[in-house]
């Protein structure tokens, strides 16, 4: 893992502290296009390898949700997949399913880390203990997160994300062993 280096010191210690990470779907775990067929059905492409970061984040100890604007069975079958445990579809106030996510699990914000691509994201990134955005997000979004990915949307940022939390961590060894051998 490497890219570490011209991390700040705050933004590694924010990392160490982080016991969740939660992520926006549209625009984060996938690419943001939103594909429709001629009755309405909604269709998505993930990428596996963000996947596989995920599963491997989550066996190093550190939990996952969602919390997303939009409803879809998608993103439904794809959590369950991946055993995200905590997954807030539909949620038109992202800070009030924030709020419902730190009451169920106990946690203080800042062992959140939160990855979001857009102004609706903004008041969960602003209060969270790390924010982590995509490359394509407004400047304004960019602005206001600590960690800014190297890889797009649906295309390995969410796997950077997970590596980066991993690695800090000193978890990442630990996961790449089982597969190198």
């Amino acid at each position: 893992m490497s890219g570490l280096d011209n991390l700040t010191e705050d933004v590694l210690a924010r990392a160490r502290r982080v016991r969740m990470l939660v992520f926006d779907v549209d625009g984060v775990l996938t690419d943001g296009s939103l594909f429709y067929d001629d009755r309405g059905e909604e269709y998505k492409a993930f990428n596996s390898r963000d996947g596989h970061g995920i599963k491997m984040l989550r066996a190093s100890g550190v939990e996952t949700g969602i919390i997303t604007g939009r409803t879809s069975q998608i993103v439904l079958h794809r959590s369950r997949n991946l055993g995200i445990g905590h997954i807030y579809q539909g949620a038109e106030d992202k800070l009030e399913a924030f709020h419902h996510l730190l009451e169920k699990t106990g946690l203080d914000p800042m062992q959140i880390a939160y990855m979001g691509d857009d102004v609706v994201d903004l008041p969960v990134m602003r209060r969270c203990g790390l924010a982590i955005t995509v490359p394509d997000a407004p400047r304004e979004v960019k602005a206001r997160c600590q960690v800014i990915t190297l890889a797009h949307a649906g295309r390995g940022a969410a796997r950077e994300a997970c590596e980066l939390l991993m690695a800090v961590q000193g978890t990442w060894a630990a996961q790449l062993a089982l597969y190198d051998r």
